[in-house]
C-alpha cells in the first residue's frame, strides 16, 4: 500500500529491531544530492538528554517505516554515520545532501511558488524512498490563485522524477501550479497525474 508521509513526521520516531529493542531514534532525513529520494537517516540515542549517535540508518537497511516507528531487523542495521553521509554527498555528484528547507520553490516560467517547509515521500514497501512533492508556505499570488488564501497558506506541491537544484532555488515546470493541493489526504493522486502529464509531454 502506498502511503505519503511528511518527513517532520519522521523525525524523533524510534528505531525497533525486529526483536523488539530500541536501539536509537531518528534524528535527521537523509536526502540524495539531488533531492529525489531520502538516503537514510542520522540517529540520536534514546532519552530526553541523549545525543547524537556515530551511527546512522541507510534506507536500504529500513525493513519497515510507520506513523510509530522505523523497523529494522537487528543493531547491525546501524552503519557509521559517515556511510550515509558519502552516499548522499556522491548521489548526483552533489555536496548538498538535499537540505531544501527554506528554499525558494520557483517555476521554469519565473513564477515564485514559495518557500519549502516540509518535505512528502511516498511510502510503497519499494527500495526508494521517493520524494514526491513539499509543502510550501505559499507565495501571495499562489495562495490567491490556488485556495484564495492568504500568503503563507501551506500548499502541497508536486515533483517530476527529476529536479532542477541551484543554490537556493527548486525548479518545478510551470505546470506543478495546475496541481498544487491543499491537504495531503488528495495529493498522492495530483502527483500521479503530474508526472503521467509530464510523461506525455515528454
Amino acid at each position: 500500500m502506498t502511503r505519503l508521509m511528511r518527513t517532520s513526521e519522521i523525525s524523533g520516531l524510534p528505531v525497533v529491531t525486529l526483536a523488539g529493542d530500541d536501539v536509537a531514534q531518528v534524528k535527521d532525513v537523509v536526502f540524495a544530492g539531488d533531492g529525489g529520494a531520502v538516503v537514510g537517516f542520522t540517529l540520536a540515542g534514546r532519552g530526553l538528554l541523549a545525543g547524537p549517535l556515530k551511527t546512522a540508518l541507510a534506507w536500504t537497511s529500513v525493513v519497515g517505516l510507520g506513523p510509530d516507528a522505523v523497523m529494522v531487523e537487528g543493531e547491525e542495521s546501524l552503519r557509521p554515520a559517515e556511510e550515509v553521509r558519502a552516499a548522499a554527498e556522491t548521489t548526483a555528484g552533489s555536496t548538498r545532501g538535499g537540505n531544501v528547507l527554506g528554499d525558494q520553490v520557483l517555476t521554469d516560467g519565473g513564477t515564485d511558488l514559495g518557500k519549502v517547509v516540509d518535505v512528502v515521500v511516498q511510502l510503497d514497501g519499494s527500495e526508494v524512498c521517493d520524494v514526491v512533492g513539499y509543502e510550501i508556505e505559499a507565495s501571495e499570488s499562489l495562495a490567491a490563485r490556488a485556495s484564495n488564501a492568504a500568503k503563507g497558506t501551506r500548499l502541497f506541491v508536486p515533483l517530476p522524477d527529476t529536479l532542477a537544484v541551484s543554490g537556493e532555488h527548486l525548479m518545478v515546470p510551470a505546470s506543478a501550479e495546475s496541481f498544487v493541493a491543499g491537504d495531503l489526504a488528495g495529493f498522492g493522486a495530483a502527483v500521479l497525474e503530474f508526472r503521467a502529464q509530464l510523461e506525455k509531454g515528454a
